[in-house]
């Protein structure tokens, strides 16, 4: 299920033009990372992809529904969405329940239900907390139980609103394998961060906002060491690449394991 957006603008009611013309297209099974500044507009616009907010100018379509012509509820159905804050989503009186609302909602069998609770429970590494108030969780976990909320409802497309913020490593590592993990299974993902380096791990692509604009689109691998590009819109290039730089290394990897290999064959010629 492709994702299109057609010379989309919204201005808030106070004034604030928060997106300017801006066009984008997300091919089904993409994981695309969406970088900049706060007020470059990137909440704006993925909230118009679920219906939170309805575009002033241009159309946006999800697969073939053009989203002015359907609900948020329906638009539900397609787009899943993970707030940066989860106490904004979580309002059950078991982690289990939490996680099952949305397939019960949606209509699925008790059984289809249970089975999605345990597996989307399983993926985040919460079962042995399903029978658990969601609030007696840490934050870190009740983030993992909002993104297994998410997950549950199997909408193509799922939007992360600042995954890892407030995680610790080994957060940030869960939450990169359950990324991988779905986008193994075909999901699109949709990740907005401030966290660069774990876009440079797990994004393919990657869209820089700047003032309600695209800024840039393209790989995530020619994106991201495109240093001069970031510093204009205010985000930080990835440690590897400026690592990379510092040392002048004729290129510049995004994972570790390339980075080794890199370094080593660098480190080779120099001694020649």
């Amino acid at each position: 299920m492709n994702l299109r957006v057609e010379n989309v603008s919204f201005r808030y009611p106070s004034g604030v033009l928060a997106l300017d013309g801006v066009n984008a297209e997300i091919a089904s099974g993409e994981v695309v990372g969406i970088l900049g500044e706060n007020g470059a507009g990137k909440t704006t616009l993925v909230k118009l992809f679920n219906g939170l907010l309805r575009p002033s100018q241009g159309k946006v379509w999800i697969g073939d529904w053009d989203t002015a012509d359907h609900s948020t509820a329906a638009l539900a159905a397609r787009v899943g969405f993970l707030f940066q804050n989860p106490d904004d989503q979580l309002f059950e009186r078991t982690v289990a329940r939490e996680v099952a609302y949305g397939p019960r909602n949606q209509g699925a069998s008790e059984a289809q239900v249970k089975r999605r609770v345990a597996q989307a429970l399983k993926l985040v590494g919460l079962q042995a907390q399903a029978d658990s108030h969601p609030y007696d969780l840490p934050q870190p976990q009740r983030k993992l139980l909002a993104l297994a909320a998410t997950i549950a409802m199997q909408t193509p497309i799922l939007v992360l609103d600042e995954p890892t913020i407030g995680q610790d490593e080994v957060g940030r590592t869960t939450i990169g394998h359950i990324v991988n993990s779905l986008h193994q299974m075909g999901r699109t993902l949709i990740i907005i961060t401030h966290d660069v380096d774990f876009c440079a791990q797990h994004a393919q692509r990657i869209l820089v906002m700047l003032q309600g604009k695209v800024h840039v689109d393209g790989a995530a691998s020619e994106v991201l060491i495109q240093t001069k590009i970031l510093d204009e819109a205010e985000v930080a290039p990835p440690q590897l690449v400026r690592l990379a730089q510092a040392l002048k290394m004729p290129a510049a990897p995004l994972n570790v394991e390339d980075f080794v290999d890199e370094y080593k064959q660098w480190r080779k010629k120099r001694k020649k």
